[in-house]
């Protein structure tokens, strides 16, 4: 796949619930996934492979219920990059707190494999 069509089936994956399925479609097995900071329990904000990437999808579907979501782009940059926009309101679901999320997630490619996502978002 080219950068396009990746960038294209992350989008379309995200839009339509098909994540997880696209981590092994289009990521790298040794891709990282690097956050502004550390999530609630880890030490750092990188997070190394395929595995601990979906540990952190995991860890996302059990805090939060998505209410309402959109995914804007893909933004291509070059040869190797790309740019999403997500928006969403999200519910916690032990507080119970609804919250309005908006994030930049950056995206790099190498070998037709996302092998770097790295997301911006207000703290």
């Amino acid at each position: 796949m080219d950068l396009r069509e990746i960038a294209d089936e992350l989008v379309a994956g995200c839009r339509e619930g098909r994540e997880l399925e696209n981590l092994d479609k289009i990521y790298a097995a040794d891709a990282v996934s690097v956050e502004a900071m550390p999530m609630q329990g880890m030490d750092s904000a990188e997070t190394h492979g395929i595995d601990g990437i979906k540990g952190k999808h995991a860890w996302w579907s059990s805090t939060f219920e998505v209410l309402d979501g959109k995914v804007s782009g893909p933004f291509l940059h070059g040869d190797n990059s790309f740019a999403v926009i997500f928006e969403m309101k999200a519910k916690h679901r032990d507080s119970g707190e609804v919250s309005d999320m908006h994030e930049v997630g950056i995206y790099t490619v190498g070998n037709g494999k996302i092998v770097r996502e790295a997301f911006y978002y207000t703290m």
